[in-house]
């Protein structure tokens, strides 16, 4: 069979063998994804999910970097600055995309090979087959930008043992791979040396080929691990993030004299309070949904408030923008941080709600 390009640009898509290869293309910027890319990879997903010849979806980043560094932040940023529209069309866009790859009805192999983060979770975590590496920094940290773990974020997290996804929601601090594995974010790791090799087998399965026979394929490449440093403090982190409000989550940290709770506390206190109150929120009324897309409505009517707030502008502006590292937060202080607040983050927004296809 011969190779067939569907897609060109930021986005490579072709078929190679029985392989559907959606390659994220923007190596300078660690394939950082955009509203065209969006579109791209669910044209892509269309014509490979029409294909009879093609058994199997393959997700992977150019350049040596990583799969994807999240969403085009400075883009997001410019829109909000003039009150513009990028992120209720990109947002709605992202999370139905997000969904699709759950429920997508043939193996998705995503290689979670070095930075995977925000954007790039929703591309790969919610796929069939999420293939991490020694390389793996996988991260959630938009609390930092002002913001909170979206893309599915709170679903993904909510499922993680203990209060591990509390944790990691928390402080945006990174996964290793077999930390990935432990707070079910992905399912093997495997050598990066190993990946062309796992690549070249993936593009000669016979179509038709069932998911289970997919992961015994994969299953062959790994190194069997499936938990790193972090889950070592799983039992000091389900006693410290075990509380509902951000003041008592604070407290109980300022309570314990650990190098670990202390570098902990270092961690929120750079974040949003805002961003932390939010996340919060959504994490607990994550742990009663019944689907990913229950959790990515909520999600999607917090992201438009986000994109009208300060915090996320001033969280960007720090960050990415100016790079200063020093943001000022609206409000400054968690206990500032009111109900009434909050409440426009979790409130029905009408004509504008999320709905998939």
């Amino acid at each position: 069979m011969t190779d067939t390009a569907i897609a060109d640009g930021d986005l490579i898509a072709r078929k190679e063998g029985s392989a559907g290869i959606l390659r994220l293309n923007r190596p300078k910027a660690i394939n950082a994804v955009t509203l065209e890319m969006f579109h791209d990879v669910d044209k892509a997903l269309d014509v490979f999910e029409a294909d009879p010849d093609v058994a199997v979806i393959v997700l992977e980043g150019a350049g040596e970097r990583g799969l994807c560094a999240g969403g085009d932040i400075r883009a997001l940023w410019e829109s909000s600055k003039v009150k513009g529209d990028l992120g209720k069309i990109l947002w709605r866009d992202e999370y139905i995309l997000n969904a699709r790859i759950k429920k997508f009805p043939k193996p998705y192999v995503a290689f979670m090979d070095g930075i995977v983060m925000g954007g790039g979770v929703g591309l790969s975590a919610h796929s069939s087959h999420r293939v991490v590496t020694e390389r793996t920094k996988l991260a959630m940290p938009e609390v930092g930008l002002g913001f909170f773990p979206d893309v599915g974020g709170t679903w993904l997290l909510s499922h993680s043992p203990g209060e591990i996804g509390t944790y990691f929601g928390l402080t945006g601090q990174t996964m290793n791979g077999p930390d990935a594995i432990h707070a079910k974010f992905a399912d093997t790791v495997v050598p990066s040396a190993k990946l062309p090799a796992l690549r070249e087998a993936l593009t000669k399965v016979a179509p038709g080929t069932t998911s289970a026979d997919v992961r015994k394929l994969i299953e062959g490449f790994s190194t069997g691990e499936t938990a790193g440093p972090v889950a070592a403090q799983q039992a000091k982190i389900d006693t410290l993030f075990s509380h509902d409000r951000m003041e008592d989550i604070i407290a109980a940290l300022q309570r314990d004299d650990s190098d670990f709770a202390q570098a902990t506390l270092k961690t929120l206190n750079e974040k949003s309070p805002r961003g932390m109150v939010v996340t919060l929120k959504l994490l607990r009324l994550a742990r009663s949904a019944r689907s990913l897309e229950e959790c990515l409505v909520r999600e999607y009517r917090a992201a438009l408030e986000v994109f009208a707030s300060d915090d996320f502008r001033e969280g960007v502006r720090a960050a990415v923008i100016d790079k200063d590292r020093s943001p000022k937060w609206s409000p400054p202080r968690i206990e500032d941080v009111t109900p009434e607040l909050v409440a426009p983050y979790f409130a029905e927004i009408g004509a504008n709600e999320l709905k998939f296809p």
